[in-house]
Parts: structure tokens; C-alpha cells; sequence
């Protein structure tokens, strides 16, 4: 009987972590986490994993996730003491990029640790950079408001003068192929402002 038990327990493990894989291919082929449960209950049945479940793992994929392997057999669980909030939270402000494997791997910490430190202790978000058409350093900054300040003055001598001006622009863009959303993502606090990416790479005018 024990021995009915323990491969009947290590086929269960088994299967799960089986089910863990296809919904990680599933979230990598575009399936929503819905698609991905009627999938997995089409193909496992009654063995299936409940839609809790399906969910929690396709979330920690689309966050950054990349093992499969159950929390509960791997490294040990140190809880969210303040050590490790203030571990992640320098990590953070390092890279705000990092995902929580990237923070799992870097501090030896279990997946769902890392997850509760962030969402509940740090309270932060995963949140894609806004984009923009383009994003101006300094110096073009400065450029304009020069010529606004001339245009300005020249305004104040001559009140018609704008009616001796031809608007007109002209950009060149080099082509690339820029990040997706989903790559740009990074961790923000309800206080910080939201990213901003430029859609425009570079520049000539």
C-alpha cells in the first residue's frame, strides 16, 4: 500500500509539472489564461489543475517567470523579513527592470517571497513605459527654447509677423525594430511616475 501511495504521489508531481510547462507554452504562443485553462482541462480532464491555479502560474510567467518548478521543492522559504524587503528594494532601484525570477536567482529567495515583498511590502507594480514619439535630451530642449524667445521677439517689433511665416518639419529616422511593451516593463511605485519610452531611436532634423 505504501509503495502504491509514493508512486501514485511522485505520478501526481509529475503531472503537474507537466501542466506547469504547457501553460508556460501556452502564455509564449499568445494564449490568455482563460484559453490556457479550457486547454489544460481538455487535455488532462479530471487531473487537471483547478482555474486558481492555471491563473497563479500564467501570471508568474507573464511577470517574468521562467522555471516551473515548484516553489515547495526548491530553495527554502525565508519569509519577508526586513532584511530581505530592504534586499529587494535596493535590487529594484538598481535595475527596475528586473523580473521576480531575476530576484528569486539573485537572493535565493522562493518565487511567492519575492512576489509578496513586492506587491505588499514595497507595493509595487509591473507596468509597461508609455510610448512616446520621441523623447528630447537637453541640448534640443534648449534649442527650442531659444528660438521660441527669438520668435517672441521678433513678434513684440514686428506685431505681423507671423504672417510672414511658412510653418514646415522634417524628420530622419534611422529604422529599428524598438522593444516590445512587455520588455520595456518595470517595477513602479504608486509615487513614481509611469516610464516613457521613445517610439524613435534617433534623430536628424
Amino acid at each position: 500500500f505504501h509503495c502504491c501511495v509514493s508512486v501514485s504521489l511522485r505520478f501526481s508531481m509529475a503531472d503537474r509539472r507537466e501542466q506547469r510547462v504547457c501553460i508556460k507554452f501556452c502564455f509564449k504562443h499568445g494564449k490568455t489564461a482563460a484559453e490556457t485553462h479550457q486547454m489544460l482541462k481538455q487535455a488532462f480532464g479530471e487531473n487537471s489543475l483547478g482555474q486558481t491555479q492555471t491563473y497563479n502560474w500564467y501570471k508568474r510567467f507573464k511577470n517574468g517567470r521562467t522555471s516551473t518548478d515548484d516553489d515547495r521543492s526548491g530553495r527554502p522559504s525565508t519569509g519577508t523579513t526586513p532584511e530581505n524587503v530592504a534586499k529587494v528594494r535596493d535590487l529594484i532601484l538598481q535595475d527596475r527592470r528586473l523580473t521576480i525570477q531575476d530576484l528569486c536567482n539573485t537572493l535565493g529567495l522562493s518565487y511567492g517571497t519575492c512576489q509578496r515583498i513586492l506587491s505588499e511590502e514595497l507595493i509595487t507594480s509591473w507596468i509597461g513605459a508609455k510610448f512616446v514619439p520621441r523623447l528630447l535630451q537637453n541640448e534640443p530642449k534648449q534649442h527650442r527654447l531659444e528660438v521660441c524667445r527669438e520668435l517672441e521677439q521678433q513678434l513684440q517689433e514686428d506685431p505681423n509677423f507671423l504672417s510672414k511665416v511658412v510653418p514646415g518639419d522634417e524628420s530622419w529616422v534611422y529604422g529599428y525594430d524598438p522593444q516590445s511593451k512587455q520588455q520595456s516593463s518595470q517595477w513602479k511605485s504608486p509615487s513614481s511616475p509611469r516610464p516613457k519610452k521613445s517610439s524613435i531611436s534617433q534623430e536628424q532634423r
